[in-house]
């Protein structure tokens, strides 16, 4: 956010306040540092601009919007123009007795995933994974390929049950089991003591480390002590503007259309919109479709939630939906279900098919009409591969640095004729390598075609 706003010319100085010791870095690449392949230093975002005042361990205590100021936990009052409320979410810690010594303070052993601080090593024993939503998912994935010995209690009688049905679940949970974590779905856990879990059927879990991946609440407790509108998160309009027009709010705080918590692109997108109003460039945050990408590496999957709420346009009150095509390949360990509405996919997942997920991803995120073959889209069959030399400029390649086809072509055409080289201009394929075989794809199309025509603006 404040790169970009320095990016289109704002006038005036940028402070960016942050409580962690270290400025901000790449929070959905935990997971990677967790298992090894990342470390830690590897998060950190490109270095702000040298007009970005940049204030790291430094907590706000308060804002007093009359003032214009915000107080900080070292005494000091900085003033401000415009305020932008960026406080994330802290993570939701279950009812169980034993896992917080007090308000806000986790019981020794445990532990939740949110900031690189929770990814310093583990202590010796078997690692509990508490929730098997998708963070549990990529945890206990994350944990098992270091040969950790891992145990995932989830209270649903099946993994992601917000987005997968029983059949789809099944693909990941024996995913997981190949790699020796311990599932214990339908149970909750019960009681913590360090050293140990103990489950609602009464069996006893060692745990050298709990790890909770039970969802977030939104940090609102700054905007709601100054008097902001809050609901679960601080209750923001089209421009990301609070109630008071000089504070706005983005990210996981923020509620905006009754919608609160944010996709790692959806964040992007935030940053973008606001950088733009707040130079002038009023730009309205229209959310895009989210395409979530759980990040198991070696295993495909992606989940798409329902792109709009249901229509109840039919006479019988039933919601307008053409219909569910399903695919279960149990022994190739794929699965796909899709709902589509109007010839176009409203929500459904698909797993197991590098192919099939990369190209009903971009059905899903360009709204485009399917193929009247359908088993040859879940098969991946059909050719509609983001990476078949048709790479859409727009299509955002690599999630977790928000880089582009058009992004990737201009490095291209500017020597990064490789994956490598991509990597060092664009931080391609650096996050989670989800993206590093569309990478090494277009670097052989764009070869294959002897495209070495300077982009437009580009320096040969």
């Amino acid at each position: 956010m404040a790169a970009r706003l320095v990016g289109y010319g704002h006038p005036g100085g940028v402070t960016v306040v942050g409580a962690e010791p270290r400025p901000a870095y790449h929070r959905a690449l935990l997971g990677s540092v967790l298992d090894g392949t990342l470390d830690a230093g590897r998060l950190a975002l490109p270095a702000l601009p040298a007009e970005v005042r940049q204030l790291t361990g430094v907590r706000v205590t308060a804002v007093d919007r009359a003032r214009r100021t915000v107080r900080t936990g070292d005494g000091r009052a900085l003033p401000y123009d415009v305020l932008v409320l960026a406080t994330g979410a802290r993570p939701r810690v279950p009812p169980v007795p034993g896992l917080e010594t007090g308000p806000g303070r986790l019981a020794e052993g445990v532990r939740a995933v949110r900031t690189a601080a929770d990814c310093r090593p583990l202590s010796e024993g078997p690692v509990v994974v508490l929730g098997g939503g998708i963070r549990g998912v990529e945890t206990a994935w994350a944990l098992s390929g270091t040969g950790q010995e891992v145990a995932l209690v989830h209270p649903a009688g099946h993994l992601m049950e917000r987005h997968l049905d029983a059949a789809g679940a099944a693909v990941p949970a024996a995913w997981l089991a190949g790699r020796g974590v311990t599932l214990h779905l339908g149970r909750r856990a019960a009681e913590y003591t360090p050293g140990k879990v103990v489950l609602d059927d009464g069996q006893v879990l060692a745990a050298g480390t709990v790890l909770l991946c039970t969802g977030t609440v939104a940090e609102t407790a700054l905007a709601r002590a100054s008097g902001l509108d809050v609901r679960e998160g601080v209750v923001v309009d089209a421009l990301l503007r609070t109630g008071d027009p000089r504070v706005h709010a983005i990210g996981d705080c923020a509620e905006h259309a009754g919608a609160v918590g944010t996709t790692v692109l959806q964040a992007w997108e935030q940053a973008e919109a606001l950088a733009l109003t707040l130079t002038g460039r009023q730009r309205p945050y229209a959310p895009g479709r989210r395409v979530l990408r759980p990040r198991t590496p070696g295993k495909d999957m992606v989940v798409l939630p329902p792109a709009g709420p249901a229509r109840p346009d039919n006479t019988d009150g039933t919601d307008d939906i053409d219909g569910t095509v399903s695919l279960l390949d149990r022994a190739g360990g794929r699965h796909a279900r899709l709902v589509l509405r109007d010839g176009r996919l409203h929500e459904g997942a698909v797993i197991g098919s590098p192919s099939a997920v990369a190209a009903v991803s971009r059905l899903y995120a360009r709204d485009e009409p399917v193929p009247a073959d359908l088993l040859a889209l879940l098969t991946g069959a059909d050719g509609a591969y983001a990476g078949d030399g048709t790479l859409p400029d727009e299509a955002v390649v690599c999630h977790c640095n928000n880089v582009t086809g058009k992004a990737l072509k201009d490095a291209w055409h500017r020597g990064a004729h490789d994956e490598a080289a991509l990597a060092r201009a664009t931080r391609a394929t650096t996050g989670c390598g989800g993206c590093a075989s569309v990478v090494r794809r277009l670097c052989t199309t764009l070869a294959d075609d002897g495209d070495d025509t300077p982009a437009e603006g580009a320096t040969p």
